[in-house]
């Protein structure tokens, strides 16, 4: 009985909201009261009115009348101010702050009284208004930092681009940006490689953990671990055991789970000219797909930078060919032809005075001595134009010397050897080829004069980037090295000395009867020089 009772008052409630308010407010009994004393006046008034009692009999009754109809009143009013007036202010209150932009107040619902539904209406709407609020910021924040990111790469992008159109010696570029890739990507340790004239990759650079920066030069020879890999200062990345190998090398090494190595491909048309090799924190490279691909934009710049250096080296390469071989054209048809037609004349006056009895022997000396040095300056003009004529190879220094060294072999049957110590000279064109020259004009020495049966030829580089050019042979040798004689003699000494002093070497022959001849140029480059 009691719970369809509670369920009626719920169903009546549910459908009624003022009738509700008032049972939340606890305003129904001092309202009721209030509704019953005024009745009971009434009531009391109809009497007095028609006569049935009088004003004495009635005076006690009204009296309580009063007194309840003016407590209903207090506690009413009190209940109104508590239950309804004040919540009301305060939640006006609430939503002025709101509407002002500031951050809704939550309102403790014992003390919003008959407002307590729309309270909780209002704090639920203030709650996903906070969550908006948070989710804008977020997204806000998050756009900030992309937009950072992306500014920072365009930075770099533009710092890159600066530095390919100042910097001519591409080594120098991959050197100064090993740093900023290695910054950006923020790497423990770094190197940068580059494809060599031959297709192997060579190391150009290295920055180790201390931020050390070693150029080839200053790491060579590099060191190999137990496993059979290079060891460059920014190898630090272990496969295997990083203690062990650690404890073997003397170093510090990380294993796969603490580095990773991220690799920046030199591009250009689908060939891998050169690679940045970073060895940097995973932790650092999750979710930053944006640094990747802004890795892969600078290796594309500066594959594009790479191969147009190359072109420009071929290029002037080709150029100094054209020229060379349009000089030896015209020496061929202007030089040669004088030559050929004056000893053709010589041999004419030759057999003249053979044929005259009155001239004696000096006369006849003379002319066989000219009659031979015409004949050894058109010896030597046709291996000047057959020098000028062969193209240095397209590979650079090293294959030429060799290429040189086996045809001399072929033609003369004489044991030589080609030793280089250096693993990619870093020479110009016109460098290469006044080198190139030198040696074949020892060679040619060698062939004519030296009766040697063994000849060495050596390249050497050290690591202030000096090199030295040395033509030995175990001949016969001479006693004076100095080009005295008669004019037309010596011509190949003045020609290699000519050579070196263009070149801005130091020349120099050792030679002595019996003992052989040594030929030996050192230079060192203007850019490395400075």
């Amino acid at each position: 009985m009691i719970d369809l009772l509670k369920g009626a008052i719920a169903r009546r409630l549910s459908g009624s909201p003022v009738l509700r308010m008032l049972v939340v407010g606890r305003l129904l009994v001092p309202l009721g009261t209030l509704l019953a004393v005024l009745i009971a006046m009434i009531g009391m008034g109809v009497l007095l009115y028609f006569g049935y009692a009088t004003g004495a009999g009635l005076a006690g009754p009204l009296l309580v009348c009063g007194a309840l109809a003016m407590a209903a009143i207090l506690v009413g009013s009190s209940r109104l101010h508590s239950q309804l007036l004040k919540p009301l202010a305060e939640l006006e209150n609430a939503v002025a702050d709101v509407c002002e932009g500031g951050a809704w107040s939550n309102l403790p619902l014992q003390e919003v009284g008959v407002l307590g539904s729309v309270t909780r209406d209002l704090d639920s709407l203030s709650g996903e208004l906070i969550d908006l609020y948070e989710d804008m910021d977020n997204r806000v924040a998050r756009q900030t930092r992309q937009l950072s990111q992306q500014t920072a790469s365009l930075k770099i992008l533009y710092d890159v681009a600066a530095k390919i159109n100042q910097v001519d010696d591409i080594e120098e570029l991959l050197i100064r940006l090993l740093r900023v890739i290695k910054k950006m990507l923020h790497g423990r340790s770094a190197i940068v490689q580059l494809v060599s004239t031959s297709g192997n990759m060579r190391l150009v650079a290295s920055i180790d953990p201390d931020e050390k920066l070693l150029t080839e030069r200053e790491q060579l020879p590099v060191p190999l671990c137990q496993c059979g890999k290079t060891l460059s200062s920014g190898d630090i990345l272990c496969e295997h055991d990083a203690y062990a190998c650690s404890v073997r090398n003397g170093r510090r090494m990380y294993t796969t789970k603490e580095l990773r190595e991220v690799r920046v491909p030199l591009n250009f048309h689908g060939d891998t000219l050169g690679m940045f090799r970073i060895f940097a924190p995973c932790s650092a490279m999750e979710g930053r797909d944006d640094l990747m691909e802004l890795s892969a934009s600078i290796g594309n710049h500066l594959g594009i930078a790479i191969a147009k250096q190359r072109s420009d080296k071929e290029a002037h390469r080709l150029s100094i060919i054209e020229e060379r071989t349009a000089l030896a054209n015209e020496l061929h048809d202007s030089l040669a032809q004088t030559l050929a037609s004056l000893r053709y004349q010589v041999r004419m006056l030759e057999e003249t005075l053979e044929n005259e009895v009155s001239v004696d022997g000096r006369a006849r000396r003379e002319i066989h001595r000219i009659r031979s040095g015409l004949d050894e300056a058109h010896t030597e003009l046709r291996e000047l134009l057959t020098s000028f004529r062969a193209p240095l190879d397209q590979r650079g220094l090293l294959p030429a010397l060799e290429k040189l060294a086996n045809r001399f072999r072929q033609e003369t049957g004489i044991s030589i050897f080609f030793q280089c110590n250096c693993r990619s000279p870093h020479l110009g064109a016109s460098e290469e080829m006044q080198m190139l020259r030198i040696v074949q004009e020892s060679l040619a020495n060698i062939r004519k004069h030296a009766h040697a049966q063994t000849v060495r030829i050596l390249l050497t580089c050290n690591i202030e980037g000096e090199y030295l050019l040395l033509v030995e042979d175990d001949g016969v040798g001479f006693l004076d090295t100095k080009q005295a004689g008669n004019p037309g003699e010596h011509i190949g000494l003045s020609i290699m000395a000519e050579r070196a002093k263009r070149l801005g070497g130091t020349f120099r022959i050792e030679s002595e009867p019996g003992e052989g001849t040594r030929v030996e140029l050192t230079y060192k480059p203007a850019s490395v020089s400075k």
